[in-house]
């Protein structure tokens, strides 16, 4: 979710970052204004489809066939819930709480949990950083001044090794510096 949703990386940015008693909690940020934009055009999209089905569905459940009417009524649940589930997406939050050699992850959709982790460290120091690439990078290969901005490289993922010594998934960024500055911040405390 790193890619889309990030973290911030110093103990600066105050409405992210919460700091007490030895713990550290960081949360994501929301997506940018320009993705409300999208969001308004999608639902304006579906507004437009939701009247030109409305009567027809209206007259496939009055016919009282069972076919037609779970047709009708599944058209129905894919109408509502695609702006609920849209909408989701643009309230989900993810926080992670560090304390010693413990670490929560929370995902929370609407402000409410959904999901909580918890990973008992190997020690404090236990994130590890990997990078990932899934593809070949045929850019750098053919090594041509035209094809630099072209090159694919990848990203960086964040890993908790659990007392057991497993590598847990925490985050994933492009920018490697500032995965480096969240894992540097969950290690200092």
């Amino acid at each position: 979710m790193g890619l889309m949703y990030m973290f911030p990386v110093s103990e600066e940015e105050t409405d992210r970052v919460k700091i007490q008693e030895a713990s550290i909690t960081i949360k994501s940020y929301g997506l940018p204004m320009i993705f409300w934009g999208y969001l308004v055009a999608i639902l304006v999209v579906i507004g437009a489809m939701y009247l030109a089905v409305a009567a027809p569905i209206n007259k496939l459940i009055a016919t009282g066939d069972q076919i037609n009417m779970i047709l009708a009524y599944a058209v129905l649940v894919v109408i509502y819930g695609l702006p609920l589930t849209l909408l989701a997406l643009y309230f989900y939050e993810k926080s992670i709480i560090k304390k010693d050699s413990l670490i929560t992850v929370v995902h929370k959709v609407f402000w409410i949990p959904v999901m909580k982790k918890v990973i008992h460290l190997e020690n404090r120091d236990a994130i590890e950083l990997h990078h990932f690439m899934d593809s070949p990078n045929v850019a750098k290969m053919r090594a041509q001044p035209e094809l630099r901005g072209f090159e694919n490289k990848g990203y960086f993922e964040l890993f908790a090794k659990n007392s057991q010594g497993k590598a847990i998934f925490l985050d994933r960024h492009s920018r490697k510096a500032d995965i480096i500055k969240i894992r540097d911040l969950l290690r200092k405390y």
